[in-house]
């Protein structure tokens, strides 16, 4: 027989069903996984020896939790896998708006509801994924939209006096009763609402209107918080932070195989995308990289952080680019470009908060250098390293690229060329072809292509060449080959 099955409080008690805290559920479940060796936290990268250890020390220690750090660090989603480490379903009073307990009842619903049917008092069920509650904490949220308030309809409907505590109409804290109960941007919350969480932290207890009601409300509470909150919007008041067990700082993926796993993970991507436009490693490499550059660069505040969100909307952007292109010359199938890098300034622009000097530049121009600057920080992991003085008799390995160069007027790379007229584009500059067999012997016919156009965007970092952009796509030129034909 499914224990859901049971419908009574009778059922329940001869099943030998035990009734536990949700403390005690979240602490039991995860020993079990990790007797088992199974991960507690599916889903997540990059925090497996740093975050989740102490999250799982946490839910040990039974602590209430705050998750501290910046936006786009999983805070809310590892909250939300807290969901799975609880009993698939437990019992409640049936009726009950604050899922009491039948062998604990708490109010007084409940309580007469159980005292007048005893063991014939109706049971229903609640599945794990109804026992999640998730709050924005913004500056208009009320005492009464958290605990509660007197409804004056419910008073008259029901001919009570408002001295009648069946007058009230619970708050969204009660009716998340034996449940998870997150508030997001905990600073955001005023101050004398922060107060008002004291009590039913530490002792149960809660006042609406007048009335002093002992209910040990039974909840696991998570909060979250950016550091930068504590000093632009607000902060945690001091004697609720001292109430919060367990407070556990959250980061960025440190390296960039975690990010690409992150990435992947969570794009949305159609399916006819992926198919249609090869992805080279390397642009993978490089997309992750911009947010990398992003969170050192001078022109970004970086106490604002730069989310996870910025690579998932530049890949999207970047393989919409690529399809919008194969549409166009009608294509089934496109290589990705360097080119295409360009479509996903819109992603980077608008995840970005910028310093004085960043205004000066402009949110496109910082977007461009991000870019570059991922382009230069990869270059050397794949070709001879350039160094900012070169010995005048010493034979630099790009001598023959930058000189097919200087004898070119220009060599140009439209947005919109076929995957073959691109192709037969990059394979016209012979030095270009020697250095890719030189250097990357072992890689691919189909990204090839994506490392030419990387060697020449690199070289133009290391001011070995020029690039300009117009309107119809990009041109690379000698450095001084123009100034001199010039004269």
């Amino acid at each position: 027989m499914k224990i859901q099955n049971i419908k009574t409080f009778g059922e329940l008690k001869n099943s030998g069903y035990q009734t536990k805290s949700i403390k005690e559920e979240l602490r039991q479940n995860l020993l079990k996984k990790i007797k088992k060796g199974e991960p507690s936290f599916q889903g997540i990268h990059g925090y497996e020896t740093t975050v989740i250890p102490e999250l799982e020390r946490a839910i040990l220690s039974k602590h209430n939790i705050n998750f501290l750090g910046l936006r786009g660090q999983a805070k809310t989603r590892l909250a939300r896998l807290m969901v799975n480490l609880l009993d698939e379903w437990i019992p409640i009073v049936a009726g009950s708006e604050i899922n009491d307990d039948p062998f604990q009842p708490i109010s007084r619903f409940a309580k007469q509801l159980i005292s007048e049917k005893g063991d014939n008092t109706p049971i229903s069920w609640v599945n794990r994924e109804e026992r999640f509650f998730e709050k924005l904490a913004t500056p208009d949220v009320t005492v009464a939209d958290l605990i509660g308030d007197v409804d004056p309809i419910k008073a008259a409907n029901l001919k009570l006096s408002y001295a009648d505590d069946r007058v009230i109409h619970f708050g969204m804290i009660p009716r998340a009763n034996r449940s998870i109960f997150v508030i997001n941007e905990l600073p955001d919350l005023q101050a004398r609402i922060q107060v008002a969480l004291f009590n039913i932290l530490q002792e149960g207890d809660i006042q609406i209107r007048g009335f002093k009601l002992r209910l040990p409300l039974d909840m696991q509470f998570v909060f979250t918080a950016n550091p930068e909150d504590y000093t632009n919007r607000g902060s945690i008041v001091t004697p609720l932070k001292d109430r919060i067990g367990s407070q556990i700082l959250t980061h960025y993926p440190q390296d960039i195989e975690t990010a690409k796993a992150i990435t992947g993970q969570e794009a949305k991507l159609d399916k006819s995308q992926v198919e249609m436009v090869h992805i080279p490693e390397l642009a993978k490499d490089l997309l992750e990289q911009i947010s990398f550059e992003a969170r050192d660069s001078e022109f970004i505040d970086s106490r604002s952080g730069i989310s996870a969100r910025l690579s998932i909307s530049a890949f999207e952007n970047l393989l919409s680019t690529a399809e919008r292109r194969a549409l166009k010359t009608g294509e089934e199938k496109t290589l990705l470009r360097l080119g295409d890098f360009l479509g996903v300034i819109p992603a980077i622009t608008g995840k970005i908060e910028l310093v004085y000097e960043g205004e000066q530049e402009g949110s496109a121009a910082v977007a461009l250098q991000l870019i570059a600057d991922s382009v230069k920080t990869l270059f050397p992991l794949y070709f001879p390293k350039i160094e900012k003085l070169e010995k005048p008799d010493g034979k630099s390995p790009y001598k023959d690229l930058v000189e097919w160069f200087f004898s070119e007027s220009g060599f140009e790379i439209l947005d919109d060329l076929s995957d073959k007229e691109y192709k037969e584009k990059l394979d016209s500059v012979p030095p270009l072809n020697d250095l890719i067999e030189k250097h990357q012997p072992k890689i691919s016919a189909e990204d090839k292509y994506f490392m030419k156009e990387f060697l020449l965007w690199g070289l133009v970092e290391f001011k070995k060449l020029n690039k300009y952009r117009f309107a119809q796509g990009v041109q690379f030129k000698d450095l001084y080959g123009s100034y001199i034909s010039g004269l």
